[in-house]
């Protein structure tokens, strides 16, 4: 509490002095008739340059004149972006972490905040895209996460991340507000056409696919009236292969090993020894739930469509008039084998005979294992997202000292995924199973041919065919009203209110008994309904691992029991857990006052201000009632006032110092707050979610200090640190229990393979203990101008940002329970990017390297796992370009050159979790500009 209060007295300390400042300077100036100079003269000359060194130096720019801690990526020409994917430009910027999804930038996280507390603007409204992915890589986007993957990167002219917080700015932001701005008719000197063409290879698909893009902008009626359209096409292709082990658990769990198991050193007692909290996991011998191999083709298409109208009837009036359109269809066909008889109870785990195994710690890293339920599953998902949005805006000069905008626009994202399905082949109580974790690449042997038809069969009850279509929409509604008043040389007082709008809604849909399949022995029924599987596309397994097996061949399987006629054992149910229906209003408004002054003789400037909200939310999800099942509404309301204030000084022409404090909020993720639950059964993995709709917001004090030293055009070195304590963290609470203790009623287990006694992981989001995050940033940007003729072209830029959080999670709502205490989820302790470019008139090119630390995934994890995450990943890109003439340009790009692997873990014993890689990817391009 004492904390909290001595920051506070320094915002409102800080503010005070900067105001009283502003206005005594503006009083000094007004007596003197010599006003303090304008924020513009601290600006960078501007200098006529192409290319990558255009666009650092734009992005400098927009840095430079900013009141706080601002960074941004922009365009090195229309239509021509540094990085073919958003999420993979923004980690240049300081503090910017990335997530992957088939080897493509996601979301981002921003100084140690994942992407739930980073609030995304297009054109200046805010608004969701929302995809989906493995389960590795973080499935269905449910949050307020922007999937940054869904557009072209050729659609922007630049990215702008606030990581400070003003007044004007609205709220719903942690780490940092990103706006993606597209490329407008005013912002392009006369009449411009752009073409480009690409085509792409993966070294593990092994096939090219192709890219166009094309922009156009004119101006006319002597310029009064700008048009601007622009479109992009392309298609890639991705192979992600590895291990995935869905986690570790404990020799007791699922009824435990048969009696008759041996693992040297260790007593059958022991080997199945229950686990019954974090406190005793170490008592426990873990082992894989379900070791298995995976493989995921991804095929997509993506269409982007992007217009803007900008009319000037006056020059006191400007009216614009934005489209943005993506279309991104994907299609993803999975093949597994798995030893899912590890984790499923009665016929499965306690029928299975440990014959030997290698124990390292409490870790069951290798085994030989008899009677072991196989499985080989197929699956198919068409992932499609539409997003659209529609801006409008009006400003207008009604003096030299009044404007006003009134802006007002819609975003709509629609996921679906319309076709979900899955079909699997099993071989129950097979003997000579063997797995070993001693090497990162899980080695696994079956001990018999698994091409053989002969080896496999659908077994009705065990055998599954799932049919699990789904959707989420989202759309934001927006309208603002903003006034700017200039109160003097010194003073502007910048006032608005809004309204904000938010819906959600998600369904999902399956059969009513996903094991009520027909009965297929093994032989020849089984190869009609079959293919042979080749796995191991550069992983490096060694001769006794399986690298080739049966898989369901799901195009003759569905031509064989018309499994989409919807009629019959194959007709679909709603699936309730899954549907949620949530509206979210805010009504805000701020008064921000910008000041800029002469003070001990040095030029400052700034802003200080508060916005006030109020947030009104529906939620509905289906929920359990003594009457059964329905649908239910839960209203939650609150509301805010949010000081903020920036402080720039510029102790040099060529030193900027600032400094920033705000309170900021962060809503909780969109998908949590339903007040229903959903039943989630898919083989052995048992799981049942529930939402609350009663999260409150993360709320945050935050200071922030910035040094920025600008020795010449194009080059920058900043070092900056920043502060945030937060008041509470929306966390994942993890536990077991069976089924038949969580008060539902059975009938949420027809259709599925399991019993109402078998265990299920079970989740809810709450509230937990905040805590204090902590770190800096450094930034290094550096043309070699200074050097003599061809060294001369070349630069260097590169950041570092450390970041620590220590926070105490729950591992139970019951007073008094054990916590766990570690970094944030999604939190990188240290992360960097570098890259060297050289670039004269014809030739460019430029290497580089982006790292982040290992990051938490989920604490505490299942299974008694003390945590979940991701281990450390370095990715090297680089790009050469070839300008052929003034109009043409050659350009080959790399992606991922040296094949990093996604490593996920469990545990502090890092466990292997999944280990998958997606190959590199190679781009040739070649664009023409008129």
């Amino acid at each position: 509490m004492q904390s909290t209060k001595s920051r506070s007295r320094v915002f409102y300390g800080a503010s005070a002095l900067a105001v009283a400042v502003a206005m005594a300077s503006a009083a000094h100036a007004q007596q003197t008739s010599a006003p303090a100079p304008a924020p513009e003269t601290s600006e960078v000359e501007e200098v006529v340059v192409t290319g990558f060194r255009a666009s650092l130096q734009s992005a400098l720019n927009i840095k430079r004149r900013e009141n706080g801690v601002v960074d941004a990526i922009s365009a090195e020409d229309i239509a021509d972006f540094p990085d073919l994917n958003l999420a993979e430009s923004l980690q240049r910027i300081p503090g910017v972490a990335i997530t992957r999804r088939s080897g493509e930038g996601r979301q981002i996280s921003v100084r140690g905040l994942g992407s739930d507390y980073t609030r995304v603007r297009v054109n200046g409204m805010e608004a969701i895209a929302t995809s989906s992915g493995t389960s590795n890589s973080g499935g269905t986007n449910r949050g307020r996460g922007f999937d940054f993957n869904i557009f072209s990167s050729d659609l922007f002219s630049n990215l702008i991340v606030r990581k400070t917080a003003s007044a004007s700015v609205d709220e719903g932001s942690l780490g940092a507000t990103v706006d993606l701005n597209a490329s407008k008719p005013f912002d392009i000197a006369g009449r411009r056409l752009v073409l480009s063409a690409q085509g792409s290879y993966n070294d593990l698909a092994k096939d090219i696919q192709p890219g166009f893009s094309v922009l156009a902008s004119d101006r006319f009626f002597d310029g009064k009236l700008g048009v601007l359209v622009s479109a992009s096409f392309d298609k890639r292709h991705l192979i992600e292969e590895g291990a995935n082990i869905t986690r570790w658990t404990f020799g007791g769990s699922n009824g435990g090993w048969n009696a008759a198991s041996t693992v040297a050193g260790k007593t059958i007692a022991q080997i199945n020894q229950n686990v019954t909290g974090y406190d005793n996991a170490e008592a426990g011998l873990y082992h894989p739930r379900i070791p298995a191999y995976a493989s995921y083709d991804t095929s997509s298409k993506r269409l982007g469509l992007s217009s803007a109208v900008q009319f000037r009837p006056t020059d006191a009036t400007l009216v614009t008039i934005e489209g943005l359109y993506s279309n991104f269809e994907g299609v993803r066909k999975e093949a597994q084998l798995q030893a899912l008889g590890l984790s499923r109870p009665g016929t499965g785990k306690p029928q299975s005979i440990i014959r030997s195994g290698v124990v390292e710690g409490n870790n069951l890293v290798q085994a030989n294992i008899d009677r072991v339920d196989l499985r080989s599953q197929s699956s198919y998902n068409e992932l499609n997202t539409k997003f659209k949005q529609v801006t409008g805006s009006i400003e207008h000069e009604f003096s030299e000292k009044l404007k006003v905008k009134a802006v007002a626009g819609r975003s709509e994202s629609a996921y679906s995924d319309p076709v979900a399905t899955t079909v699997t082949f099993e071989r129950i109580d097979s003997n000579n199973f063997s797995y070993d974790f001693r090497p990162r690449m899980m080695e696994m042997s079956l001990g018999f041919d698994a091409t053989d038809p002969n080896a496999w069969s659908i077994v009705p009850g065990s055998s599954e065919t799932r049919l699990t279509p789904e959707k989420v929409d989202n759309a934001f509604t927006t309208y603002k009203l903003t006034a700017d008043y200039i109160l003097n040389d010194n003073l502007t007082l910048k006032v608005g209110a809004d309204y904000k709008r938010f819906d959600y809604e998600s369904a999902a849909w399956q059969r009513t008994n996903t094991a009520d399949v027909p009965a297929v022995a093994s032989g020849a029924a089984m190869a009609a309904l079959g293919k042979v599987f080749k796995f191991d596309e550069g992983l490096g397994l060694p001769g006794t691992s399986v690298t080739s097996w049966l898989a369901p061949d799901l195009d003759k399987y569905i031509a064989q029991y018309n499994i989409y006629s919807n009629t019959g054992i194959w007709a679909l149910r709603e699936n309730t857990g899954s549907a949620a229906k949530i509206r979210e209003e805010t009504k805000g408004a701020y008064a921000q006052l910008d000041f800029n002054f002469t003070a001990f003789g040095l030029p400052w400037r700034g802003d200080v201000g508060y916005r006030y909200f109020e947030t009104q939310l529906a939620s509905g999800g289906y929920a359990n009632a003594t009457s059964g099942t329905r649908f239910v509404t839960v209203d939650n309301k609150y509301d805010m006032w949010l000081p903020a204030a920036n402080l720039s000084v510029e102790l040099t022409p060529k030193l900027i110092a600032r400094v920033s404090s705000a309170e900021t909020i962060a809503r909780p993720g969109i998908g949590s707050l339903s007040p229903g639950g959903s039943v989630n059964v898919q083989g052995a993995n048992r799981n049942y979610s529930s939402g609350n709709p009663f999260l409150e917001p993360t709320r945050s004090k935050n200071l922030d200090f910035s040094l920025e030293w600008y020795p010449e055009s194009g080059a920058i070195l900043a070092f900056g640190a920043f502060y945030k304590d937060i008041d509470t963290f929306v966390q994942t609470l993890r536990r077991e229990a069976p089924y038949n203790t969580l008060g539902l009623p059975n009938s949420l287990l027809d259709g599925t393979v399991a019993t109402p006694d078998m265990v299920f992981a079970v989740t809810q989001p709450v509230n937990s203990p905040g805590g204090k995050l902590k770190g800096i940033e450094v930034n290094l940007q550096q043309p070699f101008t200074f050097l003599p003729g061809f060294w001369s072209k070349f630069g260097f830029l590169a950041n570092y940002t450390y970041v620590n959080s220590e926070i105490d999670y729950l591992t139970s709502t019951t007073p008094g329970a054990a916590m766990v205490n570690a970094t944030l989820t999604g939190l990188s302790k240290n992360a960097w990017n570098a890259t060297l470019y050289y670039e004269d008139d014809k030739f460019s090119a430029r290497v580089s390297a982006a790292y982040r630390d290992r990051y938490l995934t989920g604490v505490p994890g299942s299974d008694f796992n003390d945590v979940q995450g991701t281990n450390a990943t370095t990715n090297i890109d680089a790009q050469v370009a070839y300008n052929i003439t003034d109009k043409i340009r050659l350009s080959i790009e790399g992606l991922n050159l040296t094949d990093e692997y996604n490593d996920l873990y469990v545990d502090t014993d890092n466990r292997l979790n999944a280990y998958t890689h997606t190959g590199r990817q190679f781009v040739v391009g070649l664009r023409y500009t008129f």
